[in-house]
Order: C-alpha cells, then structure tokens, then sequence
C-alpha cells in the first residue's frame, strides 16, 4: 500500500482532479430527484443501446439502469393472440355466441325430428307468425319492467310503433328473401341451391367493409374463405347427387341462379344493416325496443305467406303438437339472441355461431336420428372448425366500436320529450 506524504505540495493534476470532485458534488447537491444523471452519461447510454428509453434509478450503494423498449412492448400487446382473443371474447359475448350456438343446434335438430321423424304437417310460416307474438309479448314485458318507476308503459310503445320504420324496412327485406329463396327453389335444383347459399359469409364481410368501414386482415379472408368451402364440403350429401344438374320441370336456371344471388346478397346487407341500427342509430334504443319494432314489422310478412300457402296441407293451425310449440319458442329465442350477440359482438361472430351450430347439429343428428354423417363430412366439420379458430385468434389489433351518428334534423323531439312527462304524470 502506497501512502501519500502530506508535506509533499499536491501537483496540477491533483488539483484538478479536486476541484472537478467537489463541482461534481455539489452539482448533485444542488440537483432535484431524478435528475441525478449528467448528459455525457445519459449519452453513453443512448449510444450504447439505441432503441431503448434509459431511466436511472439510485440507491444510497450503487445505481442501476433500467432499460425498457416501450415499441416492443406495444408489438407484442398487438401481436399476443392470447390477448386479442380475451379483448374479443369478454364474458358477455361469449356466452351470448354460446347461447345462440346451442339454440341453433336445437332448433334444427327438434325441427328434423318433427318434420322427419314424426311426420308433423303444420306450416312454417305459422311457427313463424307465432314466435313473432312471442317475441312480442316477452320485448313488451322487459320494456315495462325497465321503465322507471311510475312511468305507464303504453305511450312507450306506442312511440315505438310509430318510430318502427327502420326495422320495418329490415322485416320487408326477411320477407322478400323468403320470396327469392322460393322462387330460385323453383327454377334451380336443392343442390344448386345449397352451393350458392353459402355466399352469406363473404357477402356478410363485403357489406361490414363497405358499410361499417371495417377493414379485415388477410388472415380474416382467407379464415372465412375457408369457412365457407368447409360448409359447402359438410353439406356434401345435399349437392352430390346425381339430379344436381336436373332442375325443376319448367325452371328456368337464369331466373333461378339470379333470385339466389340477390337473396344471398340481400342475407349479408339485412346483418350489416341491423347492427348499423343498433350501434350507430342516433335515437340508441336498446336492444328489447328494436326486437318489439321488429317482430310487429314481421307480423303482416308472415300473415301474408300464410294465406298465401292457404295454411299447408292441414289447413290454417292444423297438425300443432307440443314439439310445434316448442320450435316456435325456440324460434323466438333465436330471433332475440341474433339481436344480442349483433349488439355485444357483431354480424360476422354471429355467423361464425350460426356456421359452427351446423357442425353440432348434424353430428347430434346422427346420434339421435341416424342421419348421415360421411367421412367427408367430418373432414369439412374439422375445416369448419379451424377457420373459426383462426378468424378468432387472428392477432390484428380489433376494431374500434361504432360511433353513434350525429342526427342530421338537431331541433329537439319533442314528442320524446312529451312521452317522458305524460309518462310520469
């Protein structure tokens, strides 16, 4: 050890040295907290990690540098599937996805059993017409019991009716697709038929683009792209028959193919224009209001298919049966859930439920009623299955949700306003 002998007089460098320790000292003396490091430092450490933000954080022995790179963080909240499909998937949506899967599954199932097994004659559009009622009657119940206290509920509803213009222009759009679906039954052989029905899935996406300004990755694309072969694949034994190519006596293929493609376009349009209603119309009615509008908007549709079949072969209400009843709450269920899951998540999810409740439903079908279940069936149900995963866990960031439209007419509705206080009086 090397001792320094005090008599000596220190040197020019010594002093130096000093005087730039005791500047030093009394710069960080005189510096607030946080700001302990000097600019040298703070340049050192950019040089020697370029794509990090530097922070300094000292303790009374040692300082350390903690280095975060906040663009990776960003990177890999945007890129973690795990994390994009809880965004997507809140516990809301995913039971009411859940709930319209199962209710799709046992609707097509009890219909087959009715239809197929019991040989029940009684007309659709009757079921129909009477999930409608039910519909009606249950949206009427939660509108009232959502009202505040003391307000009556008949000048709510009424209002309803009177603004219900809206969803009767989506009620006459169901209508003329039926109308479509039977004129291109009449001209196209079922086989044809079934093929060109699964363009729902792109038209669906194509009308969310253009009239919701949604933008889809090309995963998405190619996930619904998949989506649609898989259940053109699954319903196999519908087209690959031999009288695929035989049409009707008297069809004509033009008529038939043209009427299918309008209804499948008109398909995507009514989705996209009813969650366009429900999430960006100004008047924000929720979600039993619109349902109430709709179901009376269906009901003269129906009635006029009902005379018009000249009610089946049993005449009008004949061959009811208790399974009849229960299609027809089922019916019901589905027309609100579709409403529910358009509101919490959005059309194409929705048709993702509908898509994947064909796999379940077939598949129970088989195991119950012995109905047909191919080989290449199960391929396609295998397909259905990972195109839905993949549309799902796709990592592109999701969309921002809709905005409510600004109304264009700014003066003050007055007949809300009036509703509100006849209501409480």
């Amino acid at each position: 050890m090397i001792e320094k002998d005090l008599s000596t007089p220190p040197t020019s460098t010594e002093l130096s040295s000093d005087a730039d320790t005791q500047s030093r000292t009394k710069t960080q003396a005189k510096t607030p907290p946080g700001f302990h490091r000097r600019h040298s430092d703070i340049s050192e450490d950019n040089h020697n990690f370029p794509q990090s933000h530097n922070f300094m954080e000292r303790t009374p022995n040692r300082r350390r540098v903690i280095k975060t790179d906040h663009r990776d963080t960003d990177l890999l909240k945007k890129t973690d599937p795990i994390m994009v499909f809880k965004s997507m998937m809140s516990s809301t949506k995913l039971f009411v996805l859940c709930l319209l899967c199962c209710q799709n599954t046992l609707f097509t199932v009890l219909r087959r059993y009715s239809q197929g097994v019991l040989k029940e004659n009684y007309s659709k559009y009757e079921v129909l017409l009477v999930g409608e009622v039910i519909k009606i009657i249950y949206s009427a119940h939660k509108i009232r019991t959502d009202l505040p206290q003391g307000e009556k509920a008949g000048p709510k509803l009424r209002y309803l009716l009177r603004r219900s213009s809206k969803m009767t222009v989506l009620a006459l759009i169901y209508g003329a697709m039926n109308i479509l679906s039977f004129v291109a039954l009449r001209n196209i052989s079922a086989g044809m038929f079934t093929i060109f029905a699964q363009l729902k899935i792109l038209t669906t996406a194509t009308c969310s683009s253009v009239m919701l300004r949604r933008s889809y990755s090309m995963t998405k694309w190619r996930a619904l792209i998949g989506l649609m072969m898989g259940v053109l694949l699954f319903s196999e034994p519908i087209w690959n028959t031999s009288d695929i190519s035989v049409n009707p006596e008297g069809g004509n293929i033009a008529l038939g193919t043209a009427s299918v493609l309008i209804e499948v376009t008109l398909s995507g349009f009514a989705s996209i224009y009813f969650e366009k209603v429900i999430k960006t119309d100004p008047e924000q009615l929720g979600i039993w209001e619109r349902n109430y509008q709709l179901a009376f908007g269906s009901m003269p549709v129906y009635v006029l298919f009902m005379l018009y079949d000249g009610g089946g072969e049993v005449g009008y209400f004949g061959g009811w049966s208790v399974v009849a009843g229960i299609l027809a709450l089922l019916g019901a269920a589905g027309g609100m859930l579709v409403a529910l899951s358009i509101k919490h998540g959005d059309s194409i999810l929705k048709t993702l439920a509908t898509t994947g409740a064909i796999i379940f439903s077939a598949t129970l079908d088989h195991m119950l009623l012995g109905g047909p279940l191919t080989s290449i069936m199960c391929i396609a149900g295998v397909q259905v299955i990972i195109s839905i995963c993949n549309y799902t866990f796709d990592a592109s960031p999701p969309e921002p949700p809709l905005k409510v439209e600004t109304p264009t007419n700014l003066v003050r509705d007055e007949e809300m306003a009036a509703l509100k206080v006849n209501g409480k009086s």
